[in-house]
């Protein structure tokens, strides 16, 4: 979505599906802008209630009137990576330690899934993109 014309702020914000709250970061970042906290929290929640545990990066765009608009992105790859592989966190030396594997066919659907937040032009090129994630956390690509 392209920034509309009437827009003065564009707060970014990542956030946990379901579980947006007027506390930090949201109410300071938010509150900067103008706008109602407890409206867009409810909004969001009600968004992403399905995929709890899932973290979206959101951008919300105020206008001059305080009336906003927001859109929720594809959780970050990383995020979709640990879910496929069922990890808590990445490797702290990914060259070295390996913390888990995904196979290709894991990361294809993720490729998938992140395609339209991506620069790429094809499904291919996505899967480039995906794999060179996981190897930057830690987390082998098998066959």
């Amino acid at each position: 979505m392209a920034k509309p014309k009437d827009v003065i702020h564009v707060v970014k914000l990542q956030l946990p599906a379901g579980k947006a709250t007027p506390a930090p970061p949201v109410g300071p970042a938010l509150g900067q802008a103008g706008i109602n906290i407890g409206e867009f929290c409810k909004a969001f929640n009600d968004k992403t209630k399905d995929a709890p545990g899932m973290i979206f990066p959101v951008v919300v765009y105020v206008k001059k009137n305080k009336s906003y608009t927001f859109e929720i992105k594809t959780p970050p790859a990383a995020v979709l990576i640990k879910k496929e592989a069922g990890l808590a966190k990445g490797s702290g030396v990914p060259n070295r330690e390996k913390v888990g594997k995904i196979t290709k066919a894991q990361v294809k659907k993720i490729a998938e899934i992140k395609m339209v937040d991506l620069n790429s032009y094809n499904l291919k090129g996505a899967m480039s993109m995906i794999e060179g994630t996981a190897r930057n956390m830690g987390v082998e690509v098998v066959e």
